[in-house]
């Protein structure tokens, strides 16, 4: 048959990942002629070849990816006759609209972890050891294509051996951008002390052993780790980072010492030991050290994805905690000057001379009924590219909420989502959003058309929006709205559903706080048509922290002053004096807003019952709750539904005479499923959830059982860490 000349555009994620070596293998093994390049949307390869040879060209590329590769779209086209002698892997095109996926960072593959262990081996204990299916990729990308130049590895000049392995295309470190060895490549420092280059490790060990806390530079940010079986370092690290019950996550060397920490199920295991290697919620095994996770019976287990954490691992031989180092409301650490901010924190800092580009945290999730629910989406899997169920006729930034921040952009038909940012909390933290929009903006050559922000006038994210964009490229999009929109984009799903926004806060289209939403929404718009009655916040933002607010207010609501004379654990939590003067500020709304919010009446309950009057970090009174629901009661408690709004106040009554606990915690989650049941009732559309109370596993899994079909984001967030993607394809609707 003839040969022709044809163009093969492959778009998804082939840059960085070996690919074009690939084709050139593949190339090779079919005798084709011709060349492959790395161009702004993705790989371009120009063969010659008969229709057969090309169809079998084809479907090689498709079934024998390389380990890290994807493809979105392969196109194909016939185009003017060339001559090639030969197939060659041709320069970087870096031309046209960037629209190529950026590659995350990816755990240590097991061709490096053999050659890190081996003596033989050149790279022998080089705890950078790298190629092309494994290691750093978008922590240090400066810009597109992702070439050498474009990262943080193009200020170290490789060696002799490492550039004929980085210009062979037989060879797997065939443009590994972070390739480097002892020769050449970054190196490791143990600042404060003084020790050969090669017995670092040894040396940062032995200071573990003996009890010591070290900040260890990982992938996208530092870490603060130390002996997790060693109660007096655990106790010592809560101090200095003022964490007195927040859980620490705990890395373990592998899937067996995991095993020995945490009750672990095929899931979990298999997402443990993903590429991805996030940080994992399972049981806890009864017998580990309780200051790990005060008060729970849940930890957070990941494996090590760099050779250095192994390294760490192995000669240890015992888990270590590894918390994220950030001092509270700050960013992540990710260069010399932030980490010294905590320098009163840990003893030894063990570094490394490879910059950070662009942070990016741990990823954590957890297993129910078989779904990922995805709790932080970072390291490993973003930046994540999502295919919407349309086209925008505009490019979007979508600036996100303010607490679980991220960022996202929108053109043609998808959308660009950014790792977890976090809240935005303090001047650094609001800097470092800033910088990541920037990032995002300049890596894809992005300059957007339409700005889309939350309602909330007071979110940083609002006000970046405003203070940098023109009130013709503004578009608000309603929080809770969003939230739905992000898994219905996820899902890609057409015409209506029905929405259940659960969650802490968020701005509601008249100026109060709402958070207990059901709707009727698709990409046109949305219906509320029912919601959580109202109650007030006492004390504002104060109330989020402090669970008796909550509670008292509920009280004042549904006895008036006879909440004088109650003998609760709420009443208890104040002084009678206190009583009064929160009664007559309840009475008068001052500085009480007005709430709907399911993750507020969580709060209320913890407080009722006794278990959480003041939290120490977000989101606890739901996790103490957790802890204490018992599958064995049955029954609900009273509410009432009517002109789309749920009354609570019946069931505060019957949880206030519960003298049982654990009764009153089971039947409170068993009464937010009925209600659940109760709005949804009359509705023939899919079910989907949304928002940060969706986190609860208990109630997660009694309402999978309940609405087996019911449809949850596996991709992103339930909490605000999605709000950005909803944002996006909200930004048109009406």
């Amino acid at each position: 048959m003839v040969d022709c000349t044809y163009k093969l555009t492959i778009k998804g994620t082939v840059q960085g990942v070996g690919f074009r070596p690939f084709i050139y293998q593949l190339a090779t093994r079919f005798n084709l002629k011709g060349t492959v390049l790395n161009g702004t949307q993705g790989v371009e390869v120009v063969v010659n070849a008969s229709k057969d040879k090309l169809e079998q060209f084809i479907e090689a590329i498709k079934s024998e990816l390389p380990p890290l590769a994807s493809i979105d779209t392969l196109k194909v086209e016939q185009i003017e006759p060339k001559n090639f002698s030969d197939f060659q892997i041709i320069q970087t095109d870096s031309d046209g609209e960037k629209t190529v996926n950026i590659p995350p960072d990816i755990s240590i593959c097991k061709a490096c972890e053999k050659e890190l262990f081996d003596p033989k081996n050149r790279r022998y204990g080089y705890p950078f050891i790298t190629c092309t299916h494994c290691g750093v990729r978008y922590s240090i990308i400066y810009d597109l294509p992702y070439d050498r130049v474009n990262t943080s590895m193009k200020f170290f000049e490789m060696c002799r051996a490492c550039e004929e392995e980085y210009t062979n295309p037989m060879d797997r470190r065939y443009h590994a951008q972070p390739i480097g060895c002892w020769d050449c490549g970054t190196s490791l420092e143990l600042v404060g002390r003084v020790a050969p280059i090669p017995t670092i490790v040894n040396e940062a060990v032995e200071l573990i052993k003996q009890g010591k806390i070290l900040a260890v530079k990982g992938v996208g940010g530092y870490h603060l780790v130390c002996d997790a079986t060693n109660e007096e370092a655990v106790l010592k690290l809560r101090e200095r980072k003022q964490r007195p019950t927040k859980p620490f996550a705990v890395m373990v060397k592998d899937i067996e010492m995991a095993r020995e920490w945490g009750e672990i199920n095929a899931d979990e295991e298999k997402l443990l030991t993903s590429i991805e290697r996030p940080i994992v919620i399972v049981g806890m095994r009864a017998t580990r050290p309780t200051g790990i996770a005060p008060n729970l019976s849940r930890i957070g287990l990941f494996l090590p994805y760099t050779p250095l954490h192994l390294l760490l691992l192995t000669k240890l031989n015992r888990p270590l905690v590894a918390t994220s180092a950030n001092i509270t409301d700050e960013p992540l650490a990710t260069n010399k000057e932030s980490i010294e901010k905590l320098s009163s924190v840990y003893d030894f800092l063990l570094d490394n001379n490879r910059e950070i580009v662009n942070g990016c945290d741990d990823s954590v999730a957890m297993v129910v009924k078989g779904q990922t629910i995805m709790l932080r989406r970072a390291r490993g899997y973003a930046p994540v590219k999502v295919e919407l169920p349309f086209k925008l006729n505009k490019k979007v930034l979508a600036v996100g909420a303010n607490q679980k921040s991220t960022i996202a952009i929108g053109f043609d038909n998808q959308a660009i989502l950014s790792p977890h940012i976090g809240d935005l909390d303090s001047i650094g933290s609001v800097e470092y959003y800033e910088k990541n929009i920037e990032s995002l903006k300049r890596i894809y050559g992005f300059e957007p058309q339409v700005v889309a922000h939350d309602k909330h006038p007071n979110y940083e994210s609002t006000k970046y929006a405003k203070r940098c964009y023109g009130n013709s490229t503004l578009r608000e999009v309603q929080h809770h709205y969003a939230h739905i929109l992000g898994v219905m984009a996820e899902k890609k799903i057409q015409g209506k559903v029905f929405g259940v926004a659960f969650d802490g806060t968020g701005y509601g289209d008249d100026g109060n706080l709402w958070g207990g939403e059901f709707m009727v929404c698709d990409y046109e718009g949305y219906e509320r048509v029912a919601h959580l009655n109202y109650f007030k916040l006492l004390g504002g933002a104060k109330a989020i922290k402090e669970p008796k607010r909550v509670a008292l207010s509920l009280l004042f609501e549904s006895y008036g002053d006879e909440v004088f004379e109650l003998d609760t654990p709420t009443t208890k939590a104040f002084t009678q004096q206190e009583l009064k003067t929160q009664y007559i500020m309840w009475q008068k709304g001052l500085n009480a807003p007005l709430s709907s919010s399911v993750g507020r009446l969580f709060d209320a309950v913890a407080s009722f019952t006794g278990v959480c009057q003041v939290m120490s970090f977000e989101g606890e009174s739901g996790m103490r709750l957790e802890e204490l629901y018992d599958d064995s009661v049955e029954g609900v408690y009273p509410f009432c539904y009517e002109n789309g709004v749920v009354d609570v106040l019946p069931m505060i009554k019957e949880i206030i005479k519960e003298r049982n606990q654990q009764v009153a915690i089971s039947k409170f989650f068993h009464t937010l499923v009925a209600i659940v049941e109760a709005v949804y009732e009359p509705y023939d559309l899919p079910l989907v959830l949304s928002g940060g109370v969706f986190q609860n596993r208990v109630l997660l899994e009694l309402l999978f059982e309940r609405f087996p079909n019911t449809i949850v984001g596996n991709m992103i967030p339930p909490n605000d860490g999605g709000i950005a993607l909803g944002q996006v394809v909200g930004a048109f609707s009406k």
